[in-house]
């Protein structure tokens, strides 16, 4: 009489199965997810806010930027953020045009980021 159970074929079993979940999970991934932006509603601005000295960044359709109504390239940017970062009340305000690649507005982001700003936002119209 044999006292003891075989698991060879069930280990095979389980690393083939293994293999195709590592193969076709990948291919199912971007298929099944939708990206849906939500609707954002007005929110009441937070008091502390008022203390706050903000810069209205805006980015238009062909990705020009301007900063408190002053046109400049994203190194002259850069030198004005890093002298106004210092203040630890100064935030940024983004006002990005819809049509704007996000890989625009993530230079962006990196520049202030680099430029030591620490409070960013993104403006948007609410409906």
């Amino acid at each position: 009489m044999m006292s003891e159970i075989n698991v060879t074929p069930l280990v095979d079993v389980m690393l083939v199965l293994l293999v195709v979940f590592i193969v076709t999970a990948p291919l199912l991934t971007p298929q099944s997810l939708t990206v849906s932006v939500p609707k954002t509603t007005a929110v009441e601005a937070a008091s502390d806010q008022e203390k706050l000295l903000p810069a209205h960044l805006i980015v238009d359709a062909n990705g020009n930027i301007q900063l408190d109504n002053i046109t400049m390239s994203d190194a002259q940017l850069a030198d004005v953020l890093k002298q106004r970062a210092i203040d630890p009340l100064f935030f940024m305000k983004v006002e990005a045009d819809k049509t704007v690649p996000y890989g625009r507005v993530a230079e962006f982001m990196a520049i202030a980021q680099s430029a030591g700003v620490a409070n960013l936002s993104f403006v948007t119209i609410t409906q």
